[in-house]
Parts: structure tokens; sequence; C-alpha cells
């Protein structure tokens, strides 16, 4: 049975990322303010790794499947109802961009982390409230 004590812990930890985020950054500073990019990009990389965390405790928890990547765990998701097929493509595009914060495959793009702040924290949004639906 999936764990819901983790799961509410791990999707309150998004709730505040998304919520700092939507206080404190300040996207117009990211280029100039080296702090504030920095900020930015690891709240946004711890909000990212929650979502990652609670869907790989579902997926494994559920027996939805064995995903080779981290982006499969939202097809999973997906394919067992807990997420909109748009929700899922999201959130994969999210786990690259968690890529390149967390492991410098390619340098930031500040263009890329200005869209996912003023168009994409309602997506995690949408995570925290599909999954607290289906607990």
């Amino acid at each position: 049975m999936t764990d819901a004590a983790l799961a509410a812990k791990k999707l309150a930890q998004i709730e505040s990322c998304v919520s700092d985020l939507r206080r404190l950054a300040r996207v117009e500073a990211m280029a100039s303010d080296l702090r504030e990019q920095r900020f930015v990009e690891h709240t946004l990389q711890i909000a990212i790794q929650a979502a990652l965390d609670v869907a790989s405790h579902i997926v494994s928890d559920r027996r939805l499947g064995e995903p080779r990547t981290n982006r499969e765990l939202f097809d999973l998701l997906e394919r067992d109802g807990w997420i909109d097929a748009s929700l899922a493509a999201t959130l994969r595009n999210m786990v690259g961009f968690r890529n390149v914060l967390v492991h410098g495959y390619d340098d930031v793009d500040l263009a890329v982390v200005r869209d996912v702040l003023e168009h994409h924290l309602g997506d995690l949004d949408a995570f925290v409230a599909a999954v607290r639906r289906s607990l």
C-alpha cells in the first residue's frame, strides 16, 4: 500500500517550493544576480525531485511497471489514470530540465527557467492535486 504519510510529506514539499518561487523569485534579476538564479534553479530542482520521488513510490507500490528512465514514471502514472496525457508530457519535460540542473548536461538556459516559472508552476500544483485525489 502506498505510504500516505511519505507521499503527503513529498507533496507538501512540492507545494512549499512552488509557494516560495511564487513569492520570492525575481525573474528579471536572474540574468544579473547569481544568488537569485541559484535560488530559483535549486528550488525548482527540489520540487521536481519530490514529484519524481512520489511518482516512483506510487509506481513501485502499485506495481505499474519497470520504468527505464525517470521520464517513464509519468508515462506509467498516465497509463494507470493518475494523471492525464498533457500533465504527463509536461512532467517528462521537467525531468529533462531537472537533469540539466543536476548533472550539468548543458548550460542552463535562463529562458527555459523563466518559462517554467511563468507557465509551469501550476503543473506541479496539478500533479499534487491529482495524486491527492487518487490516494
